[in-house]
């Protein structure tokens, strides 16, 4: 793969920019902050693509760092570059809104799908992680040698152990054992017992909700409790009027003096007493005869008194016998006529007396006053009227009691009612806090039954941790016989001729502890220099790079201020080494002359880019 060209329509600080890539070496030359990192990124970008961030991270990512300083709506550019003998331009468009992805085969003048094995093709099988690692070159940015060294042991690590650079055995077998912690940390162990535990009490419950006990029969209370209210407002209705009609006839009795049927019969015997009486005197009452007798007693009686008188006075002695006889006769005449006259005074009296009792009741009871058999007649029949308001009345405190008797029975009927409707509502309401807590039992047990499937799952997940363990521990060793080999004896190669000679050989243990071979001793790798070290990782990543891209043919190498740490007699040797021995396209990022100078002061032929 070779780079000819680029064009950035917008991208960080560069707008509506073209650049064209040569073979051999290619410099692009630019001070501090003009833009080479946004070049690289720009390149690294077209092959591989820029995602967005989500959340904060977007504030921070490489989208959001590289957007456009102007136009910002052209978030766009396009690369050329050659794939063997055919020409491809990659279009990309990296607005979020509106990202689009073209591969252009210039040399067929046609649309080439972007497939995932296109893109394989053209990059030799790298992948971004693999491109940043090998053929894209920084400098080892630790402080110290101590540090770059772990750096660079880490680096070694990553591929003596899985033959890519974008693993990490030791990374690798720490997460994996972090990630079993973390999920045996994530076990319910006591899950299954409860669960189990929890059905049995779900069975249970279920048995116990569905019981005879918990049968709905509140409607039918209910409907009871209003019938027998119904029949209770029908019944005081009708109490309620019996009892006006009972006062109201009470009230006639006693507007006549009535208070009951003994009263009543009292008053209709009196009265009849005073009419036999008065009928009596009536028919006992003196005639004109009788009166005239009388009156003929009494002058008879005065006949003879005035005979005994008139005889004493004539001769005493002589007429005494006959003035003791018409004396006698006198007084017996006198007595008669006094009895006679007594009885008539007695029966007259008693016949005014009755018949003034008898007009006295007849005006109490009949506004009427004449004394007569009709008026009698009358008198009886309202006697019996009253008599019949008081049957009546004694019929109506019958009916009234058994009235009373019957709402006080329905009362209770009713107050039953209410006694069951109130146990019917607890034992409901007990039923729903059973179907509630049913449900809560139900609801934990789909919980736990989820808890038991996450368990499972969790399980698996340990067992295959533990399976990838065994196993990468297994390959580990194969793959450092192997590849580890073949990365050791091209790295020492390619350190020699970056040494110039001076280190020849390398090697790494099983500790991965390195070390430069020389005459006479091994040399750990933190007993030599940060410019040292940084060419043993430059020989490294090329070994890889080599090693990655197999027969697809050399790939070009992109520095970016991957000198810095070398003097200028290493930088010497490093660039005369790559013009002789890589055949490849090169862009070397710098800002600094030197590189430039060096180059010119060895007659390397070279592209200068200056931004």
């Amino acid at each position: 793969m070779k780079l000819l060209e680029l064009h950035i329509n917008g991208f960080g600080k560069f707008h509506d920019r073209t650049i064209p890539f040569e073979d051999g070496i290619n410099v692009i030359y630019g001070k501090n902050e003009a833009g080479k990192s946004t070049l690289h990124t720009f390149i690294r970008g077209m092959l591989f693509g820029i995602e967005r961030g989500r959340g904060r991270a977007s504030k921070n990512d490489l989208y959001t760092k590289y957007e456009p300083w102007e136009n910002s709506g052209a978030y766009e550019g396009w690369l050329r570059l050659a794939s063997g003998d055919t020409v491809y331009r990659i279009e990309r468009r990296f607005r979020k809104e509106n990202k689009t992805f073209r591969i252009i085969n210039e040399t067929l003048g046609r649309e080439e799908e972007p497939t995932k094995a296109l893109m394989d093709r053209l990059l030799c099988g790298l992948n971004e992680t693999s491109y940043n690692n090998t053929i894209s070159i920084g400098q080892l940015k630790s402080a110290t040698e101590e540090s770059m060294a772990g750096e660079l042991k880490n680096y070694i690590a990553n591929m003596n152990t899985t033959g890519n650079i974008a693993l990490n055995i030791t990374r690798a077998s720490s997460f994996l054992r972090n990630k079993r912690r973390s999920l045996e940390a994530n076990l319910v162990p006591d899950a299954s017992r409860e669960y189990t535990a929890l059905l049995a009490e779900i069975r249970g419950l279920d048995l116990e909700v569905s019981s005879s006990r918990y049968e709905n029969q509140l409607p039918a209370y209910q409907q009871l409790r209003r019938q027998i209210r119904e029949t209770v407002e029908t019944a005081q209705n009708e109490k309620d009027t019996l009892d006006h009609k009972l006062q109201d006839a009470k009230k006639l009795l006693a507007d006549h003096h009535f208070s009951d049927r003994s009263s009543v019969t009292s008053c209709l015997e009196q009265c009849r007493s005073f009419y036999n009486h008065f009928n009596e005197a009536s028919l006992r009452q003196p005639t004109k005869l009788h009166k005239a007798a009388v009156t003929l007693i009494f002058l008879l009686a005065l006949y003879a008194a005035g005979s005994a008188v008139w005889l004493g006075l004539s001769d005493f002695d002589r007429f005494l016998p006959l003035c003791a006889g018409a004396g006698c006769i006198s007084i017996l005449f006198f007595s008669l006529a006094f009895l006679l006259s007594r009885r008539n005074r007695a029966t007259r009296k008693s016949l005014l007396e009755n018949k003034a009792a008898l007009s006295e009741l007849f005006q109490k009871y009949l506004d009427m006053s004449d004394v007569s058999e009709q008026t009698m007649e009358c008198f009886e029949n309202k006697m019996k009227e009253y008599l019949e308001l008081c049957d009546m009345i004694s019929q109506s405190e019958n009916a009234l009691k058994k009235s009373m008797e019957e709402i006080n029975s329905l009362h209770q009927k009713q107050n039953g009612c209410s006694e069951m409707i109130e146990n019917q509502q607890r034992t409901q309401w007990e039923l729903e806090k059973k179907l509630e807590y049913l449900n809560q039992c139900k609801t934990r047990a789909s919980a736990l039954k989820r808890v038991l499937a996450e368990n499972d799952r969790i399980r698996e997940e340990i067992a295959a941790i533990d399976m990838a363990q065994e196993t990468m521990t297994d390959l580990s060793s194969s793959i450092r016989n192997s590849f580890g080999l073949y990365l050791n004896q091209e790295a020492s190669h390619l350190l020699a001729g970056i040494t110039g000679g001076i280190y020849n050989s390398m090697s790494i243990d099983e500790n991965l502890n390195v070390f430069l071979n020389t005459r006479t001793r091994l040399v750990p790798l933190e007993h030599v220099s940060s410019g040292t070290i940084d060419q043993v990782y430059l020989a490294l990543r090329l070994a890889a790079a080599k090693l990655l891209s197999g027969d697809s043919g050399p790939l070009p190498l992109i520095f970016d201020d991957s000198f810095t740490q070398y003097d200028d007699e290493r930088l010497r040797t490093a660039i005369k080494w790559l013009a002789d021995s890589h055949d490849s396209q090169i862009l070397l990022f710098t800002c600094h002359h030197r590189e430039s100078q060096l180059l010119r002061a060895n007659q390397i032929p070279f592209h200068l880019i200056e931004i």
